[in-house]
């Protein structure tokens, strides 16, 4: 197969070539359709029940999470002056809107879309107020218009201390911390629709701020949201400029050859370029994990220009024909070039096992890619250089330095004369990594990729302080009968559990339809602070029927019952404590709460962002771990595959098994914890270091041959042979993946440092351990079946006859003569 596809790729470069162009430029014009991911979660599949809760509860009561809550903690708040400026920030806020596309009368038109739905604040709320002529409430703004001057500014103070409904809602009793909440329009700000809606408040609160001198705090999930994908906005761009820029520079000193560099870059270029097009394609939003795939892309991309590029020039080197050099390229290395490269798609590929669409959308995308980008760089690098002139003595001095085979015989040095310290060595990295695994803890926090001194980090902190947190928190109470959530039994038992809420530091102050009640039966007895409380038995009589009137129409019910009124919820904040202690408080929470809703009568769901986030993660660490696993045995049988020998597949993980063993302990030891962003290390790695072993493994085979069977000189000269390429590879793989640690996200650091901190381990133990254990075990582990591959990588008796290619006369005369 591999002399055919020589053959056709040399035979027909330039019209494959065009192909490769105007696929190209048919996904770069697609690549400006991608979207981004404005939405947490993504990590449940759609059929886990806490998903299908949290369903339920947006559904029955609409989105939770849309609320931007901007603070202050200043005394001067109610000053005149200030506090006029807090009022007309609300209605600055209010009127904030995006254009946004709309058919009128057949004709396109461009209408303002309001992005804000409402303000609650000390300046716009509300107050109940008891109408005796007509039996109702109603509702009448505190503050109707701007305050005119300080003594109305101290009335409304007054006014809102004395209504219990908004104390830790709006105000911390106490500090002179106060809140304004701006609830979004949800299906807008989970769209691209949203324009620069966030950045406008943001604006404005910055603006009130200079204004008046008094500091401002911005936080909630709209918020959250928008500033981390800005973040991966920007990073997605730096990325692909730092890996195409690292990867030149390192191409660069090792070839010494601008054209390398080019044509790396070229090759690299393309497969960012259709990488962006597929995940436009596939509809997929840029998510912070997908936006890794573009520098992905240059990163292992590379790797395969540096084989081809060696490979060539070895060859020219040889014999001093170019064509034939080009023609062997893909000959010989083809083969080895797409088993890595499956590898490594297939590390990718195991996220597609986990349910979870996040995780299932970049396996997908970066497995097509990695595949793809081998496919570009099979084409490019050969006939691209079938154009260029043939390669001069300078430009294959790379293959002749000093201090590469002052290495690579150290290297030999230390596997003829010193395995015995390989082994003590490697048995010492085991044991370390296996104590500093039994350390590892699994967490994670919404936030916590964040810098600790970023804004939204910083704020946050804040609103936990004064206010208890932002992370939305729902819990359900579902009484199981019709009509049972306004009874006055249930009413207590809701009551009840509200005091026991209040009892954890972490969750805010709670809302629920009794608060409303109590709002209520202080309006009846006209406002006193000391009625804010249930209504008793005795009172319904006298004051139920003030509560059929506009009470009702507001949506007090509806905002807290669904329409049966069977179903009651109970709404707060939780801190972003992480998901060991959210899981720990859940799992105390739920016994208490067993004391006041009887299991046997009551259904009790706990929901919202929070809950949601914390199953996710969990669920996560789960699958990924199981996708490890089907890496490792997938990984397993292709090496069968190639191989043909169960204990060749055993020593050929082995070396790349001990690095993620290595990087598991460092992240104990270092207190990195397992989360999402940190376990993909593992899947990843273990696909790209595993090409160093194969392309070992099939030079090995091949001087075997040669060698008539003579394992020692066969392992020596696959050393030599291979250890150029694989130490260029992981070196570049290295800082390749070391730019991650540049980024503002601190689970992307962990990911890139952990990463090139494996691929160098794992070169390490290709290198040594690797060729160890064939020179220890070689009569064991060398069997006939492995001389006898079901699937051949190398063949040097392969040739391809210059004749059948039908090269114009006249191109190659040079070469040829």
């Amino acid at each position: 197969m591999w002399p055919f596809i020589a053959s056709f790729i040399l035979r027909q470069r330039i019209a494959i070539l065009l192909f490769l162009a105007a696929i190209t430029a048919f996904m770069g014009y697609q690549s400006q359709f991608v979207r981004m991911s404005y939405r947490f979660g993504g990590l449940l599949p759609k059929n886990d029940s806490t998903q299908l809760a949290y369903t339920r509860f947006t559904e029955q009561f609409s989105e939770d999470g849309n609320v931007i809550v901007i603070g202050v903690d200043d005394p001067r708040l109610y000053e005149h002056a200030v506090f006029s400026s807090w009022h007309k920030l609300g209605n600055d806020i209010r009127r904030v809107s995006v254009p946004k596309d709309t058919l009128i009368d057949g004709e396109n038109s461009r209408i303002q879309k309001s992005a804000v739905d409402s303000i609650f604040s000390v300046a716009s709320c509300y107050n109940i107020v008891k109408d005796t002529s007509e039996h109702k409430f109603t509702f009448k703004k505190v503050l109707s218009g701007a305050p005119r001057n300080q003594e109305q500014t101290d009335s409304v103070k007054q006014i809102i201390r004395n209504l219990p409904f908004y104390r830790g809602l709006l105000y911390d009793e106490d500090s002179d911390a106060s809140l304004m909440m701006v609830f979004v329009n949800s299906p807008l700000f989970n769209s691209e629709d949203r324009g620069k809606s966030v950045e406008q408040i943001v604006a404005l609160v910055n603006r009130f701020s200079q204004e008046s001198g008094v500091r401002t705090y911005i936080s909630g999930l709209p918020f959250i949201r928008t500033e981390m994908m800005n973040k991966v906005k920007a990073e997605l761009n730096l990325f692909i400029l730092l890996a195409a820029g690292v990867t030149a520079l390192l191409l660069f000193l090792f070839f010494r050859n601008v054209s390398v560099v080019v044509v790396s870059l070229l090759v690299v270029g393309i497969g960012v370029v259709i990488s962006m097009g597929t995940i436009s394609l596939l509809d997929y939003p840029i998510s912070m994990l997908m936006g890794l795939i573009p520098p992905l892309i240059i990163v292992i991309g590379v790797p395969n220009c540096v084989y081809l590029i060696n490979k060539y020039h070895g060859e020219y080197k040889k014999h001093g024909n170019k064509f034939r050099a080009l023609a062997r390229v893909i000959l010989k290395v083809g083969n080895a070039t797409f088993m890595t490269n499956a590898t490594t798609a297939v590390g990718f590929a195991t996220f597609i096992f986990t349910d979870s669409d996040l995780l299932i959308h970049f396996g997908v995308v970066a497995s097509l890619n990695v595949m793809g980008v081998f496919i570009i760089s099979l084409i490019v690098v050969p006939t691209i250089y079938s154009f260029l002139p043939a390669p001069r003595s300078g430009h294959t001095k790379h293959l002749d330095r000093k201090w590469v085979f002052y290495t690579v015989n150290k290297l030999v040095y230390v596997l003829t004369h010193h395995r015995r310290t390989i082994y003590i060595l490697t048995a010492s990295i085991v044991v370390f990594g296996i104590l500093g695994i039994l350390r590892i803890k699994t967490t994670g926090n919404i936030v916590d990729d964040l810098p600790k001194e970023d804004r939204v980090i910083s704020d946050l902190k804040f609103f936990e302080s004064r206010f208890k947190g932002v992370m939305p928190f729902e819990i359900l109470i579902d009484s199981g009968k019709k009509g049972n959530a306004t009874k006055p039994a249930m009413l207590e038992k809701v009551n009840e559990f509200q005091i026991l809420l209040e009892g954890y530091p972490e969750i805010s102050r709670s809302l629920s339809v009794v608060d409303a009640s109590k709002f209520a039966k202080q309006a009846f007895y006209n406002g006193s602070p000391d009625r804010y409380d249930l209504i008793k038995r005795n009172e319904q009589t006298f004051i139920g029927p003030y509560l059929q009137g506009d009470y009702e129409t507001h949506g007090i019910e509806t905002m807290f019952m669904d329409t049966s009124k069977s179903i009651t919820r109970v709404s707060a904040q939780i801190a972003d404590i992480g998901t060991l202690q959210m899981q720990s408080l859940l799992q105390d929470l739920r016994q208490k709460t067993d004391s006041i809703f009887d299991p046997k009568k009551f259904e009790v769901t706990y929901t919202g962002t929070s809950v949601v986030f914390l199953e996710g993660t969990n669920y996560l660490v789960n699958n990924l771990l199981v996708s490890l696993v089907i890496a490792i045995v997938v990984i397993a049988f292709l090496m069968a595959i190639l191989f043909r020998s169960a204990r060749m597949v055993f020593i050929s993980l082995l070396p790349n098994m001990i690095p993620l063993i290595f990087t598991a302990g460092i992240m104990g030891y270092l207190g990195i914890p397992i989360k999402p962003s940190t376990l993909l290390v593992f899947s990843v790695a273990l696909g790209i270091s595993v090409d160093d072993t194969i392309h070992f493994l099939a030079k090995y085979r091949q001087e075997l041959k040669l060698l008539q069977w003579n394992i020692r000189d066969s392992v020596l000269l696959a050393v030599r042979e291979t250890g150029i390429s694989m130490m260029y590879t992981s070196i570049i793989l290295f800082f390749g993946f070391g730019i991650f640690s540049l980024s503002q996200f601190d689970g992307t650091q962990a990911l890139g440092i952990l990463i090139s901190m494996t691929l160098l381990v794992a070169m390490i133990t290709n290198l040594l351990l690797l060729p160890s254990l064939l020179l220890s075990f070689n009569q064991w582990l060398t069997t006939k079946a492995f001389s006898e591959p079901l699937l051949e990588i190398i063949d040097e008796e392969d040739e391809l006859d210059l004749e059948e290619l039908q090269i114009r006369p006249g191109l190659y005369n040079r070469e040829n003569e």
